[in-house]
């Protein structure tokens, strides 16, 4: 009774963003492979999940950090990954905020097409069901910043993700493809760019280096070649410090 009451709660609450949030335009579909695939973005804060959830093609499943979806976890990991970073004096208010939204989160996170992702030995689960589903046909969407500069777009990624190719071309040998996906909610679009295949024979580490490199600067290339906008930063940072798509050139006499 109550699963039925959680889902009935979720899908007001998924109704009421998407009528509350734009349907973002969406260029370079023609580089999604029609078999299941992983897609492979910048974060946008809650965008990113958002747009995921709500509006890509196929009806993908989101990695989504596991703590969200447990009640005893849900308030440190919202509080450490959305506000620690507010001004000192702000923190009380968003600790309290962060058990505020768990009731919230958990819902959500129950609800949607998620997969959670542990960093300790529940992590199994997480590759197990990130097998199913691909064995199902679904592509997988994966948000691997992590709080670490890489440039004006994106933060570092963690590389561990490139290791559901190896295991699922052991499952079912096939290769999968990554492809990089970047979203400017400031202009309501997303653009993909061309995949890139993992390679089986390759050690796992040099795959991990050369993935994560190829879609941290494909994704980069990708917004640099839009018109002028805000990005919207991994890290959640005062509006005003957001860069722009664009680095001013410094030139020198």
């Amino acid at each position: 009774m109550l699963k039925k009451i959680s889902a009935v709660i979720y899908r007001f609450i998924r109704w009421l963003v998407a009528l509350c949030y734009r349907r973002p335009e969406q260029q370079g579909t023609e580089h999604i492979p029609p078999e299941a695939s992983i897609l492979v973005g910048n974060h946008t804060q809650m965008n990113g999940p958002i747009v995921a959830e709500l509006y890509l093609p196929g009806e993908p499943y989101i990695w989504c950090a596991g703590q969200m979806m447990h009640w005893n976890e849900c308030p440190a990991y919202a509080y450490q990954d959305f506000w620690s970073q507010k001004p000192g004096w702000t923190h009380w208010f968003y600790k309290l905020l962060a058990y505020v939204i768990t009731p919230l989160a958990v819902n959500i996170f129950n609800n949607a097409r998620t997969i959670p992702v542990y960093h300790d030995t529940r992590l199994v689960s997480t590759f197990r069901q990130t097998m199913n589903r691909l064995d199902e046909g679904r592509s997988i969407v994966i948000f691997p910043e992590k709080d670490e500069p890489y440039n004006h777009i994106l933060c570092q990624f963690q590389d561990k993700f490139v290791d559901t190719a190896r295991m699922y071309y052991r499952r079912s040998h096939r290769a999968l493809d990554f492809v990089p996906m970047y979203l400017a909610p400031k202009l309501h679009l997303v653009v993909y760019g061309k995949p890139v295949r993992f390679d089986p024979e390759a050690p796992i580490a040099e795959e991990r280096a050369r993935i994560c490199r190829y879609l941290q600067e494909e994704i980069t290339r990708m917004a640099e070649a839009l018109p002028e906008h805000t990005v919207i930063p991994y890290r959640n940072i005062p509006k005003k410090n957001y860069p722009k798509n664009r680095q001013e050139e410094v030139h020198t006499v």
